[in-house]
């Protein structure tokens, strides 16, 4: 099964909002004939980018292949919540690692949020600061507060405002949620818009980006040897960055990074009506494993995301897949129209840490942002450039945090899959 080309046409992107208000990006032609670099990118999404951006920078030849377009994947359909730290929470990263270990996770994490706020910038993409975080229960609300207050004590980060009931209510313009906080320091953008403005900025370094250009064979040597159904590129250096789609082209990682399906859904402009919805216009999620997570854009549209599948075949109606969770947090927008709905392919690890590895003496992977992609991927990216560059630090420390293999590895993904995310929905359906 080759989740590249399951639920989506060749070439094209899905129907997002995103896509719909990139316009026609620019094209670019697959990889022809035979070529040579000192680093082979594969994989055009907010890691693959980043890491060519910042290797041409550093003035390697960089070639990108990318099995469909630029930003196809979950760099250009997820949520655009930029938010801080790692995945985990510091206090669960102490407990597993160790406080020292914890902190330079952290300090990771809050480098890569400020590496994506300046790319952004930088390639004249909005980004607009805030991400409330939605509690179910008081005894989260607790640690919520515990943690805001840890975090200031011990990683000297002040920007998390505990929120009481009736204080979150009024920062979602929901009563659905029992408290929770404010991370001023987080931030959302838009997605698709990011991964292309990130292409514009590799181009301009000097990078090489080829589209449609899908990696049918990788022979690990000096130079390696990456084949495409039209060309061959040899490369001293190979950098995957496939994340949910990385298929057969490395077994050992794909046990430890498992693709997993999430659905979003936009509704029409909300004009003047509502001004309750997040009139500070923070993005925000809840604590559910399958997370509800949304904001408002530009045009005052509420982005939607939520509801798991147990297939890998999006459904057939994502709007009703997605309007049941949107409805439990705003049921006022009952008769409102979703005018855009999709699925995206993201990829999770285990403990939920991004999974670093060296397949080969050459060659490096970073993947499994388990939801956390849109700063962390494009920090794995650096660190990557780093480590080619010869500055392996920062890519050691990640490598060095265990991400075991899923029970059964990569042949028992699916069967895994359909019972965790039955499993996981009964609970949060439940209120677990």
């Amino acid at each position: 099964m080759n989740l590249l080309h399951l639920n989506d046409s060749p070439g094209a992107y899905p129907p997002s909002l995103y896509a719909a208000q990139a316009g026609e990006p620019p094209r670019r032609p697959p990889l022809q004939g035979e070529a040579r670099a000192d680093v082979a990118v594969i994989g055009g999404g907010y890691t693959g980018l980043s890491a060519a951006l910042h290797l041409a920078r550093r003035g390697y030849h960089v070639v990108l292949l990318e099995a469909q377009r630029i930003g196809f994947g979950a760099s250009g359909r997820n949520g655009g919540q930029i938010g801080s730290g790692q995945r985990q929470e510091v206090d669960w990263l102490e407990a597993q690692f160790g406080r020292a270990t914890a902190r330079r996770l952290w300090d990771i994490g809050e480098e890569a949020k400020a590496l994506t706020l300046s790319l952004a910038a930088e390639a004249g993409v909005p980004t607009t600061l805030g991400i409330a975080h939605a509690c179910r229960s008081a005894a989260e609300v607790e640690h919520a507060r515990q943690l805001a207050d840890h975090l200031a004590r011990h990683y000297d980060y002040d920007k998390v405002t505990p929120l009481h009931r009736d204080a979150l209510a009024r920062t979602l313009g929901s009563a659905a949620y029992a408290g929770g906080d404010l991370d001023s320091g987080a931030a959302h953008v838009q997605p698709l818009a990011l991964a292309v403005g990130m292409a514009r900025l590799a181009e301009a370094a000097g990078a090489v980006l080829h589209e449609l250009s899908e990696v049918t064979a990788l022979d690990h040597g000096a130079p390696s040897t990456i084949r495409t159904s039209d060309g061959i590129l040899r490369a001293e250096h190979v950098i995957l960055a496939c994340n949910g789609y990385l298929g057969s082209l490395d077994r050992k990682i794909a046990a430890r990074v498992m693709p997993i399906n999430n659905y979003i859904a936009a509704t029409e402009p909300l004009g003047d009506r509502f001004p309750e919805i997040l009139p500070q216009r923070p993005a925000a999620a809840d604590t559910k494993f399958v997370v509800n997570y949304w904001r408002l854009d530009e045009e005052r549209r509420l982005i939607f995301g939520g509801g798991e599948t147990v297939t890998y075949r999006f459904p057939d109606d994502i709007r009703a897949k997605v309007r049941p969770h949107l409805l439990s947090v705003y049921p006022q927008l009952k008769d409102v129209a979703l005018t855009h709905a999709w699925g995206g392919t993201l990829a999770i690890t285990m403990n939920r840490i991004p999974c670093f590895a060296r397949p080969a003496p050459n060659c490096l992977s970073a993947s499994g942002y388990s939801g956390h992609g849109v700063a962390l991927a494009t920090m794995a990216g650096r660190i990557m450039a780093e480590a080619v560059a010869g500055q392996a630090e920062r890519f050691d420390v990640m490598e060095a945090v265990p991400t075991r293999p899923f029970p059964g590895g990569a042949a028992l993904r699916q069967p895994l899959l359909v019972a965790g995310m039955a499993w996981y929905g009964l609970r949060d359906r439940l209120g677990f």
